[in-house]
């Protein structure tokens, strides 16, 4: 069945829940970002890594255990999936990092630039064919973070670049996951916890702070937070169509400002908001381009696009693990 075909014939009831999934695994996804902004400033970041890691792995062992760890940890083309921890790792790294300086609404932005970043460099790295159209939707998302970053560049500081090195990370990770998403959810997280675990044994011993168990408990609930939120966005991609339930992930940005005005007294600026706009106007366009190409293409018996099921299940609930 096509997306298209399976979108229409979707009741609205299962539509319904499946958004609901969604909403509840970004805000999921929100409050893990609000609370990692207060353990930055407390912690360092190879000590958040460490933790969180530790506490997402022990949610995610039964998962491991029923598939096999050999299975797991012995999958096939090693050499990308090593490519995927490691970007993984960088962009979690580098988005608390960020987080330590920057408001969060400024950070989510930045990052959810990432799939227009995916586009382009499937079409200038990987030689994919990107019409005029997308790359028309790809030129405004770039300007939604020029604007974002303001009007004067250099004022923006180096705590931006990092969290655009960040999101050019996340783009890598989400282009990895085209071709390892066959090896399953899974055997996916787990690479990226371990790797972000190894991370963090390196890191945290550098500038280790005894946490109090206030502290303790909430780097922990870091990571249950995390494998919560994959869980109510797989849920929503099982039940309902992608072209549905994933424009609805720019929800983040819309938390991100609501926690950081409400918990952290930040004030978004407006080129942040009309960049934040454009991100978000330009990233679902392409979402949905995309959606319509696949279908014309089944339509025409060829190949389907090479991605996760139904779209960018696999890209998106990867995020910051």
């Amino acid at each position: 069945m096509t997306t298209a075909s399976r979108a229409a014939s979707t009741p609205a009831s299962s539509a319904l829940v499946g958004v609901a999934f969604m909403l509840l695994g970004v805000f999921l996804f929100s409050v893990n970002d609000a609370m990692g902004k207060w353990l930055v400033d407390r912690y360092a970041v190879g000590q958040v890594l460490l933790i969180r890691s530790l506490a997402a792995l022990c949610v995610l062992a039964p998962f491991i255990w029923r598939e096999g760890p050999r299975r797991v940890m012995r999958p096939r083309n090693r050499p990308l999936h090593l490519v995927r921890a490691a970007g993984s790792t960088i962009e979690v790294a580098l988005f608390y990092w960020a987080l330590s300086y920057l408001p969060l609404a400024n950070v989510m932005t930045f990052y959810l630039a990432g799939p227009i970043y995916v586009t382009a460099l499937s079409a200038l790295v990987l030689k994919e064919q990107v019409g005029w159209v997308r790359w028309s939707a790809v030129l405004v998302g770039f300007a939604g973070v020029l604007v974002a970053l303001g009007p004067d560049l250099m004022s923006a500081g180096w705590p931006a670049m990092i969290a655009v090195g960040g999101s050019f990370a996340y783009a890598v990770l989400m282009i990895s996951t085209r071709f390892l998403a066959s090896d399953g959810e899974t055997t996916l997280i787990a690479w990226q916890m371990v790797a972000a675990l190894l991370a963090g044994i390196v890191l945290s011993p550098l500038q280790w702070v005894s946490p109090p168990p206030f502290d303790l408990a909430f780097l922990l609930l870091l990571g249950i937070l995390s494998m919560g939120g994959h869980v109510c966005v797989n849920r929503s991609l099982l039940i309902a169509p992608a072209s549905v339930v994933v424009p609805y992930q720019y929800t983040l940005i819309i938390w991100a400002i609501v926690f950081g005005v409400f918990i952290f007294g930040e004030t978004p600026s407006l080129p942040l908001l009309v960049g934040a706009a454009l991100i978000t106007v330009s990233g679902v366009f392409i979402f949905l381009r995309e959606q319509r190409l696949k279908v014309a293409t089944t339509a025409r018996g060829a190949a389907s696009v090479s991605a996760a099921p139904d779209g960018v299940a696999l890209v998106y609930e990867t995020r910051r693990d």
